[in-house]
């Protein structure tokens, strides 16, 4: 861990004792907490004029080496995710390294008066802590439950090489616990997706054609493991993606088979396998509703929409460009669940309105391709997250790849909204 530049806004301050207990209660007083969002009125995000770049950084991520001393030197962002509570996002790098960074008051209150961001100069702010990983990272997952006000709850688990699955403090960026599975040799192995369900009482890790679920507050290596071959129609290779349902107690696992398979949440029981991604599943995720699945895979431009309640065909198709990268690149769906919005090896974020599979707008975000994209949970804002691997020398692979530009950076956005005054 480091706290990197002073100008980094600093959490409150909080111990994590006891933390199994405390997490327990924070599930508890999670019900109050939808009740008062039920109660909160969304912001109704205005998509008929662009965005403001509020917050802008980049020399953080430009210049660094791989944590554990490995690799090719070169650093690029993988991808970014807000906290649930909204306070902060975290970032994933090629450098084996997740950096966290937390909103600023003026973000809060005023945040129409902060000047936009200029790109090419210094870092609106630095990070408030970095975690280093010994091998590349796989994937890393926010707890459903953070908040702020409850310090034993402000972790995140991350999974990576040769590594058991790690759940840091995002406070102190120390290591909490770890959840260990082993091989028929006695031999770690790494997970290569994870995701808390949705109450954060398990965590679900995905491996090479099998589910492995660890109980949040039994660290070590005791966990339930599920075959996802029973019957011949799972899954038949590594699960890259992992995605709870809000309400009807459904899980979605994508695979780099290219098949999306939906199960129950509570036996694991198989419910439906879906085909039609032309390249290995990369993320699924379910509407706010429950209702649909969207899905997409690599060097695959189309998202695809499912009906969980009519599997027979695709409801429809949202376009990005992503047909000539190997790179994951994340989609998200805004709060209120009308939009969903994506990036891709364009530069562009193209947001559409998930009524009708309408494209309703799109903005220029890098000169590089955008690989992570997250709405903010409550307030006007979204984030987004660029760069690619290159492999040093300019030739016709990387012009087909039609890179405009090498911009490993990472930026918070302001979108116009109906409760403007």
């Amino acid at each position: 861990m480091a706290a990197v530049e002073e100008a980094a806004p600093v959490p409150p301050d909080g111990g994590a004792e006891s933390e199994a207990a405390e997490m327990d209660a924070a599930a508890v007083t999670e019900g109050e907490e939808r009740e008062a969002a039920a109660e909160y009125s969304w912001p109704q995000l205005r998509f008929d004029r662009p965005p403001r770049r509020l917050y802008h950084f980049a020399r953080q991520f430009s210049s660094a080496a791989p944590a554990g001393g490995r690799g090719s030197g070169e650093s690029f962002l993988k991808g970014v995710k807000w906290s649930p509570d909204g306070s902060s996002f975290l970032t994933s790098s090629e450098d084996n390294s997740l950096r966290l960074f937390y909103l600023p008051e003026d973000a809060y209150s005023g945040a129409e008066h902060v000047a936009e961001a200029a790109v090419g100069g210094e870092d609106s702010y630095g990070a408030f802590l970095q975690v280093n990983e010994g091998e590349p990272v796989y994937d890393f997952c926010w707890y459903p439950c953070m908040s702020l006000s409850d310090p034993a709850t402000c972790v995140f688990a991350t999974t990576s090489r040769d590594h058991p699955i790690h759940l840091w403090d995002a406070t102190s960026g120390e290591l909490r616990c770890t959840y260990r599975a082993y091989d028929a040799m006695d031999e770690i192995a790494a997970a290569l997706s994870i995701s808390f369900n949705s109450t954060g009482s398990k965590l679900f890790a995905g491996y090479n054609k099998a589910i492995r679920v660890f109980d949040v507050h039994r660290p070590g290596r005791d966990f339930e493991q599920y075959s996802l071959l029973k019957g011949g129609e799972g899954p038949t290779g590594i699960i890259s993606s992992i995605s709870f349902s809000p309400h009807n107690g459904m899980l979605a696992v994508g695979s780099y088979s290219q098949t999306t398979a939906v199960y129950a949440e509570s036996n694991m029981e198989p419910l439906y396998v879906l085909h039609g991604q032309l390249g290995g599943v990369t993320q699924v995720l379910f509407s706010k509703d429950g209702n649909y699945l969207y899905t997409g895979g690599r060097k695959d431009p189309y998202i695809l929409c499912w009906d969980i309640r009519n599997t027979v065909d695709v409801v429809y198709k949202l376009y990005r460009a992503a047909d000539t990268t190997n790179q994951r690149i994340y989609f998200d769906i805004e709060p209120c669940g009308r939009h969903l919005a994506t990036g891709g090896q364009d530069g562009m974020v193209h947001v559409y309105d998930l009524q009708g599979g309408q494209w309703v707008t799109g903005f220029q975000a890098a000169a590089d391709t955008v690989n992570g994209f997250s709405f903010h949970p409550y307030l006007p804002f979204a984030v987004t997250s660029s760069g690619h691997r290159r492999f040093g020398m300019q030739d016709e692979f990387e012009d087909e790849l039609n890179l405009g530009g090498d911009e490993n950076c990472c930026s918070v956005w302001m979108f116009s909204s109906s409760q403007e005054a």
